[in-house]
C-alpha cells in the first residue's frame, strides 16, 4: 500500500493520496462545526442534507483547486503559489454562488412573540401572505435592492470562502513540498550510498590486481630457478585463495577471524619463496574474532611487508599481525621488523598502502585512522585503527 509520503515523480498525480486526505479533512471538519452549531442554537436537523450536498460541492472544487495546483507545480512552487492565488477565487464565488442559492431556497422563518415568550412560526412557501398594492417603481425599486443586496451576499461570501480555499491550499502546498523534499532526500541518500558502494568496490577490486601480479612474479622466480614442488604448492595456495576471496561482496565486511585464514592462506603462499626468511607471528584475541572489518583490509599491508622487508634483505624477518581493543576501537597493526620502506616514496605511501587508507575513509569517515611509519631498529609498521562492529563483547571499564 502506497503512503503519504511516497512520492513518484513519474506519476500524473504523485501526492493524490495527500491531496485526497488533506481535502476530505478540511471539509469533514468544516461539515463537523455546522452539526454543533445546528446542535447549539436548535435549528433543527431536517437541512442537514443540503449541508451535505454543499460539502459534496466544496470537495468537488477543492479538488478541481488540486488539478491546477498539481499541474503547477510541474515548473516551481512560486508557480504554486501565484496559481493557487488565482484559482481560489473562482472555486470562492462558485461556493458562495451556491451558499447564496442555498439560503434562498430555505423556508421563511417568522418570529411571533405571543404570552410566555418567543414563539417560532413556520410558513409554507405555497402559504398566501397578504401585502400592500405594489406600483411598477416600487417593484423597480424593490428588485434593484435585491439585486444589490444579492451581489453584496456573494461579495461577503467571497471573501469568506477565499480565505477557506486558500487556507488549503496552503496546507497542501507546505506538505507536498515536505513530501518532494524528503523524497528529494531519499533519493540523494541513495544516490551517496550506491557512489559509496561503487568507490568500495574499485577500491577493493584493485587488490586483486595487485596482489595477481605479485603472485605471478613470485611463481615465475620459481620456476625460473626449477622449483617445481614449491611452484605447485604455490599455484595450489594461490587457487585456494581466490576461489575463497572472489566470493565475497566487497561492500560486506567479514570477522576479523575469516579475515586472518585469508592472511594466512597468502602467507603459505609466500612461505614457498621464503622457506627460511620468513617468521609470522599473529596475536589477535578471541574476543575480537567475531569484529568486522571490510574484506582483505590486510591484504595490501602483509604484501607489502613480505615485498619491502622480506624480499630486500637476507636476514630472517619477524612479521607480525595483530588485534587489540581501545577506547571502543579495533586497532590492527602489521608491521615487519627488517627492511627498508617502500622504494620511490619518502614516507613509504605505496599503492597498496593507500588503497587500504582510502578504502577505510570511505567506509569510516573520520571515525577511522590509518597511521604508519618506520621503526626505531628498522622495518615498517601500519596501524589500522576502526569502529568496532560485530558480534563482540568487550570489556567493560573500570570507571
Amino acid at each position: 500500500m502506497e503512503s503519504f509520503t511516497d512520492y513518484r515523480p513519474h506519476r500524473r498525480l504523485p501526492d493524490l493520496p495527500l491531496a485526497a486526505a488533506s481535502i476530505g479533512g478540511f471539509w469533514l471538519f468544516y461539515f463537523a462545526t455546522i452539526v454543533v452549531r445546528t446542535w447549539l442554537i436548535d435549528e433543527g436537523f431536517h437541512w442537514l442534507g443540503l449541508r451535505a450536498a454543499g460539502c459534496l460541492v466544496g470537495i468537488l472544487l477543492t479538488f478541481l483547486l488540486y488539478l491546477v495546483l498539481s499541474r503547477a507545480a510541474r515548473e516551481s512552487v512560486r508557480i504554486q503559489i501565484i496559481a493557487a492565488a488565482i484559482a481560489c477565487v473562482p472555486a470562492a464565488a462558485i461556493f458562495s454562488t451556491f451558499n447564496l442559492a442555498f439560503a434562498i431556497q430555505q423556508p421563511l422563518v417568522e418570529r411571533t412573540i405571543v404570552r410566555g415568550g418567543p414563539v417560532a412560526a413556520q410558513t409554507a412557501p405555497t402559504e398566501e401572505i397578504p401585502v400592500k398594492r405594489i406600483t411598477p417603481q416600487m417593484a423597480a425599486k424593490m428588485e434593484r435592492a435585491q439585486q444589490r443586496r444579492t451581489v453584496r451576499l456573494i461579495a461577503d461570501g467571497l471573501v469568506t470562502w477565499y480565505f477557506f480555499f486558500a487556507a488549503w491550499a496552503s496546507f497542501y502546498i507546505a506538505m507536498s513540498s515536505a513530501v518532494r523534499l524528503r523524497a528529494a532526500e531519499r533519493r540523494a541518500s541513495r544516490a551517496e550510498r550506491d557512489a559509496h558502494q561503487a568507490q568500495l568496490r574499485a577500491l577493493r577490486y584493485q587488490v586483486n590486481p595487485h596482489f595477481l601480479f605479485n603472485t605471478l612474479n613470485s611463481l615465475s622466480s620459481l620456476v625460473m630457478a626449477r622449483r617445481e614442488t614449491e611452484a605447485e604448492a604455490m599455484i595450489v595456495n594461490l587457487s585456494t585463495f581466490f576461489r575463497s576471496s572472489l566470493t565475497l561482496d566487497p561492500s560486506d565486511d567479514v570477522p576479523l577471524s575469516q579475515e586472518i585464514e585469508f592472511q594466512k592462506l597468502y602467507l603459505e603462499i609466500e612461505k614457498v619463496r621464503f622457506p627460511n626468511r620468513l617468521k609470522v607471528e599473529i596475536d589477535v584475541p578471541g574476543a575480537l574474532a567475531l569484529a568486522n572489518v571490510p574484506p582483505l583490509i590486510l591484504q595490501p599491508l602483509v604484501e607489502n611487508a613480505i615485498n619491502h622487508g622480506v624480499a630486500r634483505t637476507p636476514e630472517p624477518v619477524n612479521l607480525l599481525i595483530a588485534a587489540r581493543e581501545e577506547e571502543g576501537r579495533l586497532v590492527l597493526t602489521v608491521e615487519n621488523d627488517r627492511g627498508p620502506p617502500a622504494p620511490g616514496d619518502a614516507d613509504g605511501m605505496g599503492v597498496g598502502l593507500a588503497n587500504v587508507c582510502e578504502r577505510l575513509a570511505a567506509r569510516y569517515g573520520s571515525e577511522a585512522e590509518c597511521d604508519h611509519g618506520p621503526l626505531p631498529g628498522g622495518g615498517w609498521r601500519v596501524t589500522l585503527a576502526l569502529p568496532v562492529l560485530g558480534d563482540v563483547a568487550l570489556p567493560e571499564s573500570d570507571d
